[in-house]
């Protein structure tokens, strides 16, 4: 059995240092009771621009770029030293850590960002980062597009495991391209919540025959720093659950196996079974002994896009 950990807590909203600071006491009492694998979720640091559902679509243009801004300047640029806390906290403790970041482009414009998401080894290094392929909705006007380059699932102590970011999971070839890799543990970082999330994730464990880790946004009115421009209009109210959480594992049957967890903060811990992916796949194998080449194929484009290229 392994022990695996979904943290369900905010992020210090908007200070990039200040979470990651979280993170890694996070990770640690994860790892003190028990935790292989550490699961955030999606855009934990700095935190998901959560405002761009309250604003008008095309409108608060000032406001917008001012919350923009400050996203910027907190966001990660994995060129740098700034993720260093995370990595050693996953050497220290022996684990492996999936973490959802707002991540700045180092290489061509230096001023998009992508809603990533990075697989971190228990040895302190990158293993794999996944940025995702397309911005839900109003989105678009907060993330650039990924590309299939990290869509990869990779191998760690615990098994096989990859993710997909929020909406991605409802891209039928995006999983398909994910089973095809034998992955054991498929994880799915999300701002979405509620019933007919989880239902989505118990059809992709079912279909997949792998275990699912939903790891949710939860954030409260009072989660919102004092500063935040226009605190008062969008968030009026302390107590309210911007964000339910609703943090969940599924069994390769498509079972329940931990949580939800609702309207709370915390751990969610679950003791895993990664032999059960086998059983699960007798029956049924989409990739497998149940797919037909013969008559469907995907192809995907793994090569790293990039929109200007300088030749010698």
């Amino acid at each position: 059995m392994t022990r695996i950990a979904i943290v369900q807590e905010p992020p210090v909203f908007l200070d990039r240092e200040k979470t990651i600071e979280k993170a890694v006491e996070l990770v640690r009492d994860a790892a003190h009771k028990g935790a292989e694998l550490v699961v955030f979720s999606e855009a934990f640091i700095p935190g998901y621009p959560t405002w761009i559902w309250r604003l008008k679509p095309g409108g608060d243009w000032g406001l917008s770029e001012q919350l923009h801004g400050r996203l910027l300047a907190n966001s990660v640029q994995l060129g740098s030293d700034q993720m260093r806390p995370l990595l050693d906290v996953a050497k220290e403790m022996r684990v492996t850590i999936v973490c959802g970041i707002e991540e700045r482009d180092g290489d061509t414009s230096r001023t998009t960002l992508y809603n990533s998401v990075l697989t971190i080894s228990p040895d302190g290094t990158v293993q794999n980062r996944h940025r995702k392929l397309m911005p839900t909705n109003p989105e678009r006007m907060v993330w650039g597009f990924g590309d299939a380059s990290g869509m990869k699932v990779v191998d760690t102590p615990v098994g096989r495991v990859g993710s997909l970011v929020c909406w991605e999971n409802y891209m039928p070839l995006a999983r398909y391209a994910m089973f095809a890799q034998g992955i054991d543990i498929y994880i799915a970082p999300t701002y979405d919540s509620g019933d007919r999330w989880i239902r989505t994730l118990q059809h992709i464990a079912r279909e997949g025959g792998c275990w699912v880790l939903g790891a949710g946004n939860v954030l409260r009115g009072g989660d919102m720093p004092d500063d935040f421009p226009d605190v008062d209009r969008l968030y009026p109210d302390k107590e309210e659950w911007i964000n339910s959480g609703d943090s969940v594992v599924i069994s390769p049957d498509g079972e329940i196996a931990a949580g939800p967890l609702r309207k709370e903060t915390g751990l969610l811990l679950a003791d895993i079974d990664v032999g059960a992916v086998n059983a699960a796949r007798r029956s049924l194998d989409i990739v497998g002994h149940y797919a037909r080449p013969d008559i469907f194929s995907l192809q995907v484009n793994i090569q790293q896009q990039k929109p200007v290229s300088f030749n010698d």
